[in-house]
């Protein structure tokens, strides 16, 4: 994403998330503002957290993170309404989005040193196929399934 990121994570610690991802953002400003010879706030706003508290909510979320890059796919702008021209070509789009995770979920290396997948190929199975059931849905049911707020 060209303004923002997505992370799916799980709390060990109590406050560990908070504390992450303060050091996170604040290590990131500080070395671009360093890199660019630049000052000042890199990120907008505060940080959005929202608790997952079901497995659909669970299988929304992660299905909204690797469909984010489609935002950038002309036809397929829409993905949030529910409509996209073109299900291949969103598929081969968010396969091959460089800074995505998508990949490795469906076992080809792109970021594996960084991340968990077993709990959520356990939990899915071929995270593949259920995407590719997921934009079967588009083109006017998609919306319907998904509660609004996890949208924005």
């Amino acid at each position: 994403m060209k303004n923002h990121y997505h992370l799916l994570l799980s709390e060990r610690v109590e406050g560990g998330l908070t504390l992450f991802l303060r050091k996170l953002n604040v290590g990131y400003a500080n070395y671009f503002n360093e890199k660019y010879r630049r000052s000042g706030s890199l990120f907008q706003g505060r940080t959005k957290k929202i608790g997952i508290h079901s497995n659909a909510h669970f299988l929304h979320i992660l299905h909204y993170i690797h469909l984010n890059p489609l935002d950038y796919l002309p036809g397929a702008r829409e993905w949030r309404n529910g409509h996209v021209a073109e299900t291949a070509k969103a598929k081969t789009h968010i396969d091959t989005y460089r800074w995505s995770s998508y990949a490795d979920y469906c076992g080809k290396r792109n970021f594996p040193s960084l991340l968990t997948t077993k709990f959520f190929k356990d939990s899915i199975g071929n995270i593949e196929k259920e995407t590719l059931s997921y934009l079967g849905k588009f083109n006017g049911t998609l919306t319907d399934t998904i509660p609004a707020r996890f949208l924005e």
